[in-house]
């Protein structure tokens, strides 16, 4: 069976016991040309503080990069002339402990630890941003991490000088995994404006779970299996000491009151907003993830947490709609289990769009049962039961019911077809746009509602800061992983199951005992790819700039290439007068511009400022020795895909009709670099009801990591037969990129267009995206 060791720190949650064996083979095959320390391939200690790389961008450079993402947006008739800024609000380290387990050397792509230090390096020099944000989780950063953590971001700032070519942030993120649906609010990052001690909180707020704060520790063996690495394996353990030792903070005392060494979690959004709140500083909470299914149960839905105790208009006004780990953004009408009207949950049928998993676990005992010679009738029966204890399991483990089971069997079962790049597991009613057509009517003359602006992120768990320039070195850019050799496949995994010819309850399963086999991860890797960028329209080229577009909602994303994007209303005169992210109240038909520009391809290799100042291991071991290395040549935008949804008019109105995924699509003049579009909504005045719009620009295809996800094939009615999924493991072909084709899209922030009949006689009113 192929493996990966990915997921969301399954090991950490499972453990793993204790082993005996031989020590394996750790040929060093993801890095081709590196040749380590002979004496000790880990040669960074997680504990000592790592200073990035001295060294100046050339101005020069600085500023053809400064003038490339503002002049050629100089005669669109924006709202206002800004300059364009690309960064990553999204960057762990190995200060994160999953991150830390990504690295061991047992995996293939371990590489050693990446600490905050390589996150300013490859922004500065690899990526070539414009500013990034650290991000690592509060569960499991101990507060000397966390003080390195701000030194770096210090230290970052300064080396950029006077005249800053990169400006580092400080943040966390706030890691919340509910068991149910119901229990479930999932992952934000907290953002800081400032990176001043003073201007900071004292500790990151981690997510209140129960159990163990992150889980188990490493085995002793593994240190006795590979002695060459026994003190990186140490230190993994020493982090997960250090954080349970931290005694909880003392509940009912503020935030700023408590001692700055204490453990302090929350349990919902609201409270994390209420302990923020306590430090009066500005602050931006962003959820991401939001429909992985990784982590996020079957059924999760927005409404549960869209109230006034659990939203903040103030704080959570970005959302991530893309990163590595997938696309969020679209919804889609299927259910991985629905409820008759008993409140009993059943499996769904098939179909075009969607195979549940559910049923694919009743076709994989049906199989079986008739390979064992059963009756038809017997078959039928126990693939309805398969499929009913599927069903029922209101948790991720839903697969433990079929034993013995290989990825292959699975098929493409619980995954979105035909989106781009979408989350593995894909859950659609934690999918942006479902989120953006909700309302609450508790206030029945302000309902409650998301009004989101957007970004995308890395999530890189490598310190890797805005690694989609190029769809190169899969092992190295995105997060794809798995055991390095047999014997560690061995070891970390168990004995797999034999398959049988019937289902089982997921009470009836030993979870533990599976150790890695309770989580379905064997398929994740065909759904990680090379991550995306958050992009600004700022007034200037400074750290207030960054912060106030953000707080403004002028932002938008992109799946990794910095493409250049504007979206505007336009006055009844034709000018733009309110950019992305703000809103208008009117009762005419609203008018829009849109200006997209095609991102730079790419020369190979790095600039030669980068190779002179990086050390070469050093830039091996971050990026294979590829940056952000521009051409003149940019790529032709392909299409502009509008985006309208109109928001729920009373309490229970179904969302299905109101998301209009591609209400209107503009093909772009073959080979064109630039493309623009004029449009307007000859429906609103007459629907007479409020509506979200919003653009998404595509480039021409090129080679895309995982664009095909498990390169399923079909037969000719449209089902599933075959998968061929990519894996990280040791079996992985290291030339097979898993490329396919795809265009890279940049997603602006809605333009909210409130429909207010009192205005009939009065000009339009815009609202500043900053004073929503």
């Amino acid at each position: 069976m192929k493996k990966i060791l990915l997921g969301f720190s399954a090991l950490l949650v499972l453990g793993v016991g204790f082993f005996s064996g031989t020590a394996p083979d750790f040929a060093y095959r993801i890095l081709p040309g590196y040749v380590p320390d002979p004496d000790r391939l880990w040669d960074e200690d997680p504990f000592v503080k790592s200073e990035a790389t001295p060294g100046e961008i050339p101005a020069r450079t600085v500023l053809q990069r400064h003038q490339a993402q503002v002049d050629t947006g100089g005669d669109q008739g924006s709202a206002s002339e800004k300059v364009i800024l690309f960064g990553d609000t999204h960057v762990h380290t190995t200060n994160s402990i999953d991150a830390f387990l990504y690295s061991l050397p047992m995996l293939q792509g371990g590489q050693g630890a990446f600490p905050p230090s390589y996150a300013c390096d490859y922004a500065r020099y690899v990526a070539q941003l414009d500013f990034y944000f650290l991000s690592d989780h509060a569960e499991s950063v101990t507060p000397q991490q966390c003080s390195n953590a701000i030194d770096s971001v210090q230290e970052c700032n300064a080396l950029a000088g006077d005249n800053p070519d990169l400006f580092a942030f400080m943040g966390f993120e706030w890691t919340q995994v509910g068991k149910t649906a119901e229990e479930h609010y999932g992952h934000h990052n907290v953002l800081y404006k400032d990176e001043q001690r003073s201007k900071l909180p004292a500790r990151p707020i981690a997510a209140k779970k129960e159990g163990s704060r992150w889980g188990a520790k490493l085995p002793t063996g593994l240190q006795r299996l590979d002695p060459r690495h026994k003190d990186y394996y140490a230190s993994f353990n020493k982090i997960i000491d250090t954080v349970a030792a931290l005694s909880p903070c003392a509940e009912g005392i503020p935030s700023p009151q408590l001692p700055s060494d204490c453990f302090e979690a929350v349990k919902t959004p609201g409270e994390l907003y209420s302990k923020l709140d306590e430090w009066g500083l500005d602050t931006i909470v962003i959820p991401h993830g939001s429909a992985w299914g990784n982590y996020t149960p079957p059924n999760a839905n927005w409404s549960h947490q869209l109230n006034a105790d659990n939203v903040d208009a103030d704080k959570g006004r970005l959302i991530e709609v893309y990163s590595g780990h997938g696309n969020s953004e679209q919804y889609a009408s299927f259910n991985a289990r629905e409820f008759d009207e008993n409140g009993k949950p059943y499996c769904p049928a098939p179909t075009r769009e969607y195979l549940p998993a559910c049923w694919q676990a009743g076709e994989i005992i049906r199989k079986r049962c008739a390979a064992a010679g059963e009756t038809d009738a017997t078959c039928e029966a126990r693939a309805v039961e398969a499929r009913g204890f599927y069903a029922a399991e209101p948790t991720q483990n839903g697969f433990v019911t079929v034993p013995g089971t290989e990825a292959e069997d699975w098929l493409d079962a619980g995954q979105a077809r035909g989106m781009f790049l979408p989350a593995f597991s894909y859950r659609p009613k934690k999918s942006v746009q479902y989120g953006l057509a909700l309302r609450n009517f508790d206030d029945q003359d302000k309902p409650l509602s998301y009004q989101w602006g957007f970004i995308a992120s890395s999530d890189t768990h490598s310190s890797r800061a805005g690694h989609g320039f190029k769809q190169k070195g899969r092992l190295n850019s995105t997060e794809a992983n798995g055991v390095r050799s047999p014997v560690w496949e061995g070891i970390i995994m168990p004995e797999p199951e034999a398959p049988a010819a019937r289902a089982r309850p997921v009470e009836s399963v030993d979870i533990n005992a599976l150790k890695l086999r309770a989580s379905d991860i064997e398929r994740t890797s065909s759904y990680l790819s090379v991550g995306g960028l958050a992009a600004v329209h700022a007034e200037d080229r400074s750290r207030d700039g960054i912060w106030q577009a953000m707080k403004r909602k002028e932002t938008y994303a992109t799946s990794g290439h910095k493409m250049l994007l504007w979206f505007d209303y336009l006055s009844a005169e034709g000018n733009a007068v309110v950019p992305m992210g703000g809103k208008v109240q009117t009762v005419a038909n609203p008018s829009f511009k849109v200006k997209a520009v095609g991102s730079f391809k790419q020369l190979p290799g790095c600039p030669d400022y980068v190779k002179d100042t990086l050390e070469a291991k050093r830039l091996l071991k971050m990026s294979l020795g590829e940056c952000y290395n521009p051409s003149d040549e940019r790529y032709a935008i392909d299409r502009i895909e509008v985006v309208r949804i109109r928001p729920q008019d009373y309490e229970g109105e179904p969302v299905e009709n109101l998301i209009e995924n591609t209400w209107l699509v503009h093909q772009c003049d073959p080979g064109q670099t630039i493309c623009e579009l004029s449009f307007s909504d000859p429906e609103f005045a007459e629907g007479n009801r409020d509506a979200v719009y919003y653009v998404r620009a595509i480039e021409e295809p090129i080679d895309m990591i995982n664009a095909a996800n498990l390169r399923t094939t079909f037969d000719e009615e449209g089902n599933a037969v075959a998968t061929r999924p990519c894996y990280g493991d040791y079996r992985t072909d290291m030339a097979d990129e898993c490329l396919a084709k795809a265009g890279h899209r940049a997603w602006s922030s809605p333009i909210f267009v409130a429909f207010d009949a009192g205005l009939e006689s009065k000009p339009d009113q815009a609202t500043a995206p900053g004073e929503m």
